[in-house]
């Protein structure tokens, strides 16, 4: 140990100590003011329910960097036809925002650009609705269907997929002020990857990851290989597979006075994780261009 801190301190002898201090010092103010946010009382429930989602999101806007984008109350659609239930915040990269399907103040976004999907509660969570909610994110699927000029020939990505990303998905999020959400989470280990906590009365915020992924590579293949990397024909052996193993998300952990800094340390963690998915997969055009084709015709949905 002793050895260890020899060596950090011989690694930033000529660091600015006042100005890193003073950071950590706005990240720690910046929480404690969310949270206090995120706890003022107004006698309209739903007023006070989009209000906390735009706190949430503002949040979220800076901490992502601008490539994304944030959108409150949408759908997400796949080119198999099937769209999500409500989303209360959706992350998504803004190289596709030409494809976002608006009807008056409906937006669609397709599952293929959507980064984080995120839901917004207070202290009351019906888990029931919860469980839905999820379902209905998971039930999405991205399609290989898609084609583009690359270096030297045009290639399609259902004959010839990019083997490091075969089927992403979004990290599912839950932002709330309810005690039990661990609770929550640990009866289904497929509802939410992340759960972010506001705790009343400690100005800070308590955030909880999905324990069943030990390491970035089990990220990597959870978020760009939804399908599996037996489905897609991935074998082991992935160059760089070794060293990320060695990392877990607490390798970004960042502590201030003695105790951890949140939302310092969530900014880290958050964007590398979405630095793994790195680009959204190539846009399929084709797919949703044939989906539209076959569905919608005047005819009755299908609930069966």
């Amino acid at each position: 140990m002793k050895q260890k801190e020899a060596e950090y301190a011989d690694k930033y002898a000529n660091a600015d100590q006042q100005t890193i201090g003073n950071i950590k010092d706005n990240y720690e103010r910046t929480e404690k003011g969310i949270v206090n946010e995120l706890f003022f009382q107004v006698p309209h429930g739903g007023t006070i329910g989009n209000h906390r989602e735009k706190i949430w999101g503002k949040m979220f806007e800076n901490i992502v960097p601008r490539k994304f984008v944030i959108e409150q109350s949408v759908f997400i659609i796949d080119s198999y036809g099937k769209v999500s239930n409500e989303v209360d915040l959706a992350i998504f990269d803004e190289t596709y925002t030409p494809y976002i399907f608006r009807y008056a103040q409906l937006k669609f976004i397709p599952i293929e650009a959507v980064a984080c999907a995120i839901e917004c509660k207070s202290t009351s969570m019906n888990k029931e609705k919860l469980m839905t909610w999820t379902s209905s994110i998971q039930s999405l699927k991205t399609s290989p269907k898609s084609f583009v000029r690359t270096i030297g020939n045009i290639a399609c990505a259902e004959i010839n997929p990019v083997k490091t990303q075969t089927a992403t998905r979004p990290l599912r999020i839950l932002c709330c002020l309810n005690e039990e959400a661990k609770m929550l989470i640990k009866e289904n280990e497929r509802c939410f990857d992340i759960t972010i906590r506001a705790r009343d009365g400690e100005d800070k915020l308590k955030i909880e990851w999905d324990d069943k992924k030990k390491n970035l590579f089990d990220w990597y293949t959870s978020l760009n290989h939804a399908g599996g990397l037996s489905n897609c024909g991935e074998n082991s052996g992935i160059k760089g597979e070794e060293e990320v193993k060695k990392y877990g998300l607490d390798n970004y952990l960042v502590h201030h006075k003695n105790s951890e800094l949140t939302l310092l340390t969530f900014n880290f963690q958050l964007n590398q994780l979405l630095m793994l998915i790195n680009n959204p997969m190539l846009f399929p055009h084709a797919a949703y261009a044939e989906m539209f084709d076959k569905n919608g015709n005047g005819k009755e949905r299908d609930n069966g």
